[in-house]
């Protein structure tokens, strides 16, 4: 265990059984907490298996309320998370500070963190590197949908900035996407992304197979 490790473990106090076994060293990698179906409900957790995390605020924008007392307005905030190599997280948090929105954004997006299987789909390249996704795909939130699509090496990823990002976030060079909706609503695009990226874990069909 390294001196960073060794000081958050001392200043972190588990409150799940999760983060019990985590401190205790019974699990010892995030994919252990995948593959074993645990749902991360501590912050900590992230922070201790994932220390090389980091974190790109995609957009802060002014949101307002109707209540009986009057408009109330508030920071919202998304926040994106990830290594670069296979994990990725996002998440938004509202706050009457830009900061407080941020800070809240960043814990949203490790508690849902997920694992992207990437590889090379592409019928033009053909290599075992894992530097795209493993087949097309596709996301959906709110009015907008976005398709992924395997490239070969080189050709580098070709997306909007708010989903080259995402796509680099989660470690992939190279890929193709095609958009449909509202993309202009960053929330919803962004999520968008990060829906499709969540279905490279999906269960294959026979349809999918046969492409």
């Amino acid at each position: 265990m390294s001196n960073v490790e060794e000081r958050s473990a001392e200043a972190w106090a588990p409150r799940t059984s999760l983060g019990k076994m985590v401190l205790d060293s019974r699990i010892s990698s995030i994919e252990e907490v995948f593959n074993q179906g645990y749902k991360i409900r501590e912050v900590e957790i992230v922070d201790f298996l994932l220390p090389n995390l980091q974190q790109e605020v995609l957009d802060i924008n002014l949101v307002q309320k109707q209540t009986d007392s009057g408009e109330k307005s508030r920071f919202r905030a998304i926040v994106l998370v990830g290594n670069s190599d296979g994990f990725l997280g996002i998440g938004a948090g509202k706050a009457k500070q830009t900061r407080d929105a941020i800070q809240k954004g960043v814990i949203d997006a490790k508690l849902n963190i997920f694992l992207v299987r990437r590889g090379c789909g592409s019928w033009g390249c053909d290599c075992e590197d894992p530097h795209s996704v493993p087949f097309k795909i596709s996301g959906k939130c709110g009015s907008v949908r976005i398709e992924m699509i395997p490239a070969p090496k080189g050709v580098g990823i070709v997306a909007s900035e708010v989903v080259k990002t995402i796509i680099n976030f989660a470690g992939i060079k190279d890929c193709w996407t095609r958009s449909y909706g509202s993309t202009r609503t960053i929330q919803s695009f962004s999520f968008a992304a990060c829906n499709a990226l969540r279905n490279t874990y999906r269960v294959l069909t026979p349809k999918d197979w046969a492409r």
